[in-house]
């Protein structure tokens, strides 16, 4: 029996992209922090290989992405990227800058409205007790 191969995380760029986190990000992470949205723990510029997800809620395979100035240009890239995370079984969602800034209660009634419109996942037996 081999050890358990961990991939390592690339913590410095996670790191890096959070202290580079555009002031939309930084709104946003506000209401989904600290388990603010019906519990459910978001996280932070998670790699997901290749790539970093903006906001990420494990519990749900749920990407939230928020698309700045420069996505007219890498329209063809997010479709890249949003392909590999659902063959990944991951949901993703996308806000402008524009929509956070203007209206972050509305970002956040969107997130609420696709996590309850999510599939639940299928309970382990072991958690349904003796039949």
């Amino acid at each position: 029996m081999g050890m358990v191969q961990f991939k390592p995380r690339n913590t410095d760029r996670a790191r890096k992209l959070r202290n580079q986190a555009s002031p939309a990000e930084r709104i946003l992470w506000k209401h989904l922090s600290k388990r603010q949205i019906h519990g459910y723990k978001f996280s932070r510029q998670l790699p997901i290989d290749p790539y970093f997800c903006d906001f990420l809620c494990r519990e749900k395979k749920l990407v939230v992405e928020i698309d700045g100035e420069s996505h007219n240009q890498s329209q063809e890239y997010d479709a890249e990227r949003t392909a590999l995370l659902r063959d990944e079984g991951y949901h993703v969602i996308r806000f402008t800058n524009s929509d956070v800034l203007d209206s972050v209660e509305g970002v956040g009634f969107r997130i609420v409205e696709t996590i309850r419109n999510m599939p639940t996942p299928i309970p382990s037996r072991s958690l349904e007790g003796d039949i």
